[in-house]
């Protein structure tokens, strides 16, 4: 159950390990109307972390709205959760945003101790996405939910690795590499042309 009362659905996939030990964990955050059932397959996803998969309000089972401020909340209380578990090395939580989940997991990482971040087709600010779609509207005073990681980025310190879809018609490159410039910490950048 969330903070509100509202339940949230996901799935806790943990590789085996021997009794005692801890496994270090990867929190997904998957990117805009993304049912997160399909990560469960394994497919490429490194097989020695525990991954923790859990869908928006909305999606899914999950019940309730989205929106950025309960998106945030919802991100810090499953973390903290995942700090609770006997079966999780703390010191070893890393996140994982992908589009969408890159604002929900750039905001996580301002507000909580991270080991590093994975984002995949960041941006820097949904205002700045929506700003080259629609050029002559008045986004900044239609626009309800900011997720303005380019805000966040100078005052986090953690690795993070950056990977760009170089054509990706939604998020540009240059959306990805303006938030990768910002970033305070260690990071890499990776774009795929494909």
């Amino acid at each position: 159950l969330a903070h509100d009362g509202t339940r949230l659905h996901g799935f806790l996939s943990k590789p085996p390990v021997p009794a005692g030990m801890k496994a270090p964990l990867v929190i997904y955050f998957g990117g805009n109307a993304e049912e997160i059932s399909w990560m469960l397959d394994g497919g490429e996803r490194p097989q020695n972390w525990a991954w923790l998969l859990v869908n928006y309000r909305g999606y899914g089972l999950s019940e309730g709205r989205p929106g950025e401020k309960t998106m945030a909340a919802d991100a810090r209380q499953i973390y903290d959760w995942t700090r609770s578990r006997s079966d999780v090395e703390i010191s070893r939580i890393v996140a994982f945003g992908r589009s969408l989940g890159s604002g929900v997991a750039v905001r996580l990482a301002s507000e909580r101790p991270l080991a590093g971040l994975v984002l995949t087709t960041p941006f820097d600010s949904l205002e700045n996405v929506a700003k080259r779609h629609y050029p002559f509207a008045p986004v900044s005073l239609l626009l309800r939910h900011r997720f303005d990681s380019l805000e966040l980025a100078p005052r986090i310190g953690i690795r993070m690795l950056c990977i760009v879809a170089e054509r990706d018609s939604i998020i540009r490159g240059e959306h990805a590499r303006r938030l990768h410039a910002a970033w305070q910490g260690d990071k890499r950048m990776v774009s795929i042309e494909k």
